[in-house]
């Protein structure tokens, strides 16, 4: 039976000047910016910091240089993500470049595909949504309908993908489509695609409205749209392999203990105005909470760094750190009694209101619970 394995993982000791080089620049940039505008770090979308980011070398720090990358290793990748989201910048342009879609290239995409997309994606200007959710289908990926059928030189898309963050920004999706059907096998038939989301007829893109009044969310709708033979990842059939490899760096990062931060540094500031120790004992369980997720993470980001697959692991840590997530602005009220407010208040009681509105999203970023749970059961042989 297989068991999890989270080694006991520090950051090297080179590390710390370029932490304090990140620092550096976030207090710069950032200096200005509201605490409830910071709440919304991943989720927050800005061409010109992704631009900067990748003038300093932020961006596709572990790819191969011929592509555009830096060649550095996953801890140095580890600090900058860590830094920016406990700071709240807005790196929601370049993430999905950054974490998946690139990463997906380099393991599956022609020497083409590589040529064209990663150096633009390292410089801060290229942006990417993921296309695997679709209408009536929750999280089973399984059930993907959109059909991309054969036709001379490329694909004919019929379909609809669903929850697709900015894709009315992003340049590109990597989307996965049903090239053929298999009754006794929902696995087999499915195939990614690189689709150029700004030069494609037939593609629709409708925003959708979430809990707290934003619209980073998305319906495209493909309608006879063509996608050329060269936009094809990997091999035809091959997808649901390549999602799943997709999801493991989607699933260890530090946003899946960082992405409520502000909210704990606000009740902690809440507090120190209130003198004496009220709270004290409640912030050191939640920092708790915090110190060991983030040495779960640790572990996953030695273990990528050591080309190893921490598929387990990294559901293991979506999993726990979600919960935590969740949970952090129900002990913010149980702690200070005070209620959650939008568009007025103090920065606590709105970064409170914001993230009350949007944590419950949280659970279903990147594979729900019960996806996380079935495959942890599989992984360790229960199921």
């Amino acid at each position: 039976m297989q068991t999890f394995r989270f080694d006991l993982c520090e950051l090297p000791e080179e590390t710390k000047g370029l932490r304090e080089e990140v620092r550096e620049f976030l207090d710069k940039e950032l200096r200005h910016v509201p605490a409830v505008t910071r709440a919304q770090t991943w989720m927050g979308f800005d061409a010109e910091f992704s631009r900067k980011m990748g003038e300093r070398g932020w961006i596709g720090m572990r790819w191969p240089k011929r592509y555009g990358g830096h060649e550095r290793s996953a801890f140095d990748r580890y600090v900058v993500l860590e830094e920016m989201l406990a700071a709240g910048a807005p790196v929601g342009g370049h993430w999905i470049g950054d974490r998946q879609s690139g990463p997906l290239l380099l393991n599956f995409g022609t020497e083409e595909q590589r040529q064209l997309i990663l150096p633009k994606v390292a410089r801060g200007e290229c942006f990417f949504c993921i296309g695997m959710s679709e209408p009536d289908s929750g999280s089973d990926l399984a059930a993907t309908r959109t059909r991309a059928e054969k036709v001379d030189g490329g694909y004919r898309v019929n379909g609809t993908k669903l929850w697709t963050s900015n894709a009315h920004k992003a340049h590109y999706m990597i989307a996965l489509f049903r090239t053929s059907q298999d009754p006794n096998n929902k696995h087999a038939g499915l195939t990614q695609f690189l689709v150029d989301l700004k030069n494609t007829d037939g593609i629709t893109i409708r925003p959708i409205k979430d809990l707290a009044g934003n619209a980073h969310f998305n319906e495209v709708v493909f309608e006879d749209a063509f996608v050329p033979e060269g936009m094809l990842v990997g091999s035809e059939g091959s997808g649901w392999a390549q999602v799943n490899a997709e999801l493991a760096f989607e699933r260890s990062g530090p946003e899946r203990y960082l992405s409520s931060f502000i909210l704990l540094v606000e009740m902690i500031r809440e507090l120190q105005k209130r003198g004496g120790t009220e709270g004290v004992r409640e912030i050191g369980r939640l920092v708790a909470d915090l110190v060991t997720l983030r040495q779960m993470s640790l572990s996953v980001a030695g273990m990528l760094d050591k080309g190893e697959n921490p598929a387990l692991e990294a559901s293991v840590v979506k999993d726990l750190g979600t919960g935590f997530e969740q949970d952090m602005p129900v002990k913010a009220h149980e702690i200070l009694g005070m209620e959650p407010t939008i568009g007025s208040g103090s920065d606590f009681e709105q970064v409170l209101g914001y993230l009350t509105q949007t944590v419950p999203s949280f659970s279903l970023r990147g594979g729900t619970r019960e996806i996380l749970r079935g495959i942890i059961a599989r992984g360790l042989g229960l199921r």
